[in-house]
């Protein structure tokens, strides 16, 4: 897998890459100063594939029930993305370098989102 040399294709560029199943969170740094971590939970409703994304945003999934997801493998995709295989059998989503950053930079916004949609839809994390 070759770097980018140089521009914003090598600043989102992951220098490691860790999973920790004892905690479920995926540990991305992006060169010396950008280290996010990104709970499985939050990767599995965030997932982009067309099944969460749908076409457009109005068509966006509340993914309820999984708060105890955790990652069973990570496989790359070329050298622009891994694809993410959870426990709970979701494997169709192609996790770009820019997608993880901008998850790992949203993350706040994001997950409240998510929550605010559990709840108007009155539905839990819980399985």
């Amino acid at each position: 897998m070759a770097k980018p040399e140089k521009g914003d294709a090598a600043e989102l560029w992951p220098t490691a890459l860790n999973y920790d199943p004892g905690t479920k969170v995926l540990r991305v740094v992006f060169g010396e100063a950008a280290v996010i971590s990104l709970p499985a939970e939050y990767l599995r409703v965030e997932s982009p594939s067309a099944e969460v994304q749908g076409r457009s945003s109005s068509e966006k999934q509340i993914v309820p029930g999984c708060r105890h997801v955790g990652i069973k493998d990570i496989e790359p995709v070329g050298n622009y993305a891994v694809r993410l295989i959870f426990d709970d059998l979701h494997d169709t989503g192609i996790y770009s370098w820019r997608y993880l950053h901008e998850l790992g930079q949203e993350q706040d916004i994001r997950w409240q989102r998510y929550l605010d949609g559990l709840e108007a839809s009155d539905l839990s994390r819980d399985p």
